[in-house]
């Protein structure tokens, strides 16, 4: 068994009406956690990791401990560079066997990101790995990402055909009215499924079947997870994520990436704070991690069947 690429994936995402889910790694009991879900659900599942995870876990260890998990569950695994944000990380990835990276050139001028894109485009398909880029911008903050809520720009139809008929990327991540962060909204959440659909069909009748759109900042901001995390002495107040019924018409059209990093750390954090709060004397890491490990285990159970409808996506 090895690391897959996303493009079969996708093709199969794309025709069943269901998104594969995206989750942002840093250690390994989320990798545990994530994938024994996965396992459970026979269901195919990017872990993705960010510029301060390489920085935090170590390009080869996180690469290392990936490969263990394909081993160990045979299931459909992807590897995928979250926001790179220039060519020499995305090298890096490449070279270490990431089968997958984003480039996030978002927060450049069009024809620059065109081009910067153009290029890691040109290098990973040489060596047999897909990219991910993104046109628009979301507001919010995740790792080194940020962007204030008066800069965020949804991505216009017009420009995402071109850029990908110019760049030759495998997948698009654009925005619509999702955000980074745990606190996304202050007032309702609202997702322009009209423009969704208005870029999809633009890339469909150009030629470009199928082609999968990828949604970051989809956190649905698990309030159980919230009020744990609050209730043991947290103060995560006013958090507020997409709804989930959002998120699941958006993965039954062309969304065929869904990324969740802000509800993976909430349900880490209030599984680690109740650990404390009831058992003040202990001090083994396998006792509280080992609780984290299972409350991310049954949050991402519920993103594939409530929000992804990806069981069964190995079949």
């Amino acid at each position: 068994m090895a690391l897959v690429t996303t493009k079969e994936m996708f093709e199969k995402a794309y025709n069943g009406h269901y998104a594969i889910g995206a989750f942002n790694i840093n250690n390994m009991e989320i990798i545990q956690g994530v994938v024994s879900a996965c396992k459970k659900h026979n269901s195919a599942v990017i872990l993705q990791v960010s510029k301060s995870a390489l920085k935090y876990a170590h390009p080869l260890y996180l690469k290392k401990m990936v490969d263990a998990a394909v081993e160990e569950t045979g299931i459909d695994i992807a590897l995928h560079l979250d926001h790179g944000p220039d060519f020499e990380t995305c090298k890096l990835c490449i070279e270490t066997g990431f089968t997958s990276v984003m480039f996030d050139g978002s927060h450049l001028d069009y024809e620059e990101n065109v081009a910067k894109t153009k290029e890691i485009v040109d290098y990973a398909h040489a060596r047999g790995v897909v990219v991910e880029a993104e046109l628009g911008k979301l507001a919010g903050v995740e790792d080194e990402v940020k962007v204030a809520e008066g800069q965020a720009t949804y991505t216009d139809p017009d420009q995402a055909l071109d850029f990908v008929k110019r760049t030759g990327v495998d997948s698009l991540a654009i925005a619509i009215g999702t955000s980074h962060g745990a606190y996304k909204f202050k007032g309702e959440a609202k997702l322009d499924f009209d423009r969704l659909e208005t870029i999809t069909k633009k890339l469909e009748d150009a030629g470009f079947h199928n082609y999968p759109i990828v949604l970051h900042g989809a956190s649905s901001v698990d309030q159980a997870s919230v009020a744990t995390c609050n209730e043991f002495g947290g103060k995560i107040n006013g958090a507020k994520g997409i709804p989930v019924e959002m998120l699941r018409k958006a993965s039954s059209m062309a969304v065929c990436k869904i990324n969740m990093d802000t509800d993976i750390r909430l349900a880490m954090t209030a599984a680690i704070r109740k650990s404390f709060a009831e058992d003040p004397a202990a001090f083994d890491p396998r006792g509280y991690l080992g609780a984290a490990r299972n409350d991310i285990e049954a949050l991402v159970e519920k993103k594939i069947t409530d929000v992804l409808g990806s069981e069964n996506s190995m079949n």
